[in-house]
């Protein structure tokens, strides 16, 4: 019997009311996280990554946001029919979020130790010395010594890396099942950068926690990452392991974002921008939402969405390229793939 996901996201559909109208930001978003694994979602910026962790969290503000259609099934449970009393007890236990600038996650007016063993108490119904050693064990876990010292001191006495250590340390403290990373390194410099993303490797080791990491960096997605889901314009086009996006990637956008990397092996004049911008999201297009950019374009991908088309089993990309149908276009996915071979 297969065992059933941790997490199972279909056809999610988020919009959100302005005054200018309404912007469909998640348009039919589908994707499963198994217990213990990173999915790295990358994309432009705009282009619905943070609208979906935020669905998956339970954290749309309603309004102006509102889930219009689809299913997030967490443990076997539908996120999107439960209550808010219903959402709270599973938000920080089950599901921890990690925002991408730690000073705005932390109160400056309370110690961390309160910070951090707030959640727990609350949630778990720890005592006070349950809860103090559970805090400084985590502390320990994210790497900031003397955590009986540390507990004391307020947000502005740490650095930027720490301060982001410390966060990783309150989404972790009551045992989640999953945990979003938004973002989580964007604030930091290289060095620190490096040293955060050693820690989620180290964690996922320790504790089995299955993580979704939101990023535009491929150079983070490298590193952490089981499965990427690239996304563009509210959906998923192209979803596989890190092999596959890397060096068979089928989508003309995963390809131009693998193109736009600075690598120091290459000449300079190998990177290639992404000419052109997003689409408007109050008028999505008919077609597939690339296509204005794409240079490999036919005429059908202006006004018909593309097929799924199955690659392998964990392998699948929302292209016309690839459709049976566009035996002349063969060549040209060969091209695509072979000139990803050197990423």
């Amino acid at each position: 019997m297969e065992q059933e996901p941790l997490l199972d996201v279909k056809n999610l559909h988020v919009s959100f009311k302005t005054h200018g109208g309404e912007v469909k930001a998640v348009r039919g978003v589908s994707f499963s996280l198994e217990k213990g694994e990173t999915l790295a979602i990358v994309g432009e910026s705009g282009c619905g990554k943070s609208a979906t962790s935020l669905a998956v969290m339970g954290l749309i503000p309603e309004p102006p946001g509102r889930i219009t259609e689809g299913v997030i099934s967490f443990k076997g449970r539908d996120m999107v029919k439960m209550s808010p009393k219903q959402k709270r007890r599973i938000q920080g236990v089950n599901l921890s979020m990690i925002f991408q600038d730690p000073m705005t996650a932390l109160n400056p007016t309370l110690t961390i130790g309160s910070q951090l063993t707030e959640g727990i108490v609350h949630q778990k119904k720890a005592t006070k010395t349950q809860a103090r050693d559970k805090a400084m064990e985590m502390l320990a876990l994210v790497g900031i010594s003397n955590p009986e010292e540390r507990m004391k001191q307020y947000p502005h006495q740490f650095s930027g890396g720490m301060r982001q250590r410390i966060v990783i340390a309150m989404a972790l403290i009551c045992e989640p099942d999953l945990i979003i990373a938004d973002e989580p390194t964007t604030a930091l410099d290289v060095t620190i950068q490096a040293q955060i993303l050693e820690l989620f490797n180290k964690i996922q080791k320790e504790t089995d926690v299955a993580i979704i990491m939101i990023t535009h960096d491929l150079g983070v997605v490298a590193k952490v990452a089981d499965r990427i889901a690239v996304m563009y314009a509210g959906k998923i086009v192209e979803l596989g392991a890190k092999r596959d996006i890397f060096y068979r990637s089928g989508h003309p956008y995963t390809q131009a974002l693998l193109n736009s990397v600075v690598r120091l092996d290459l000449p300079s004049d190998t990177l290639r921008p992404i000419n052109g911008a997003p689409p408007d999201l109050f008028l999505p297009p008919a077609g597939c939402a690339f296509s204005q950019r794409c240079p490999f374009a036919m005429e059908v991908c202006e006004h018909v969405q593309p097929p799924t088309t199955t690659l392998d089993a964990h392998h699948a990309v929302d292209c016309w390229l690839l459709d049976k149908r566009a035996v002349e276009n063969r060549q040209r996915v060969e091209n695509l793939q072979n000139q990803g071979e050197s990423f």
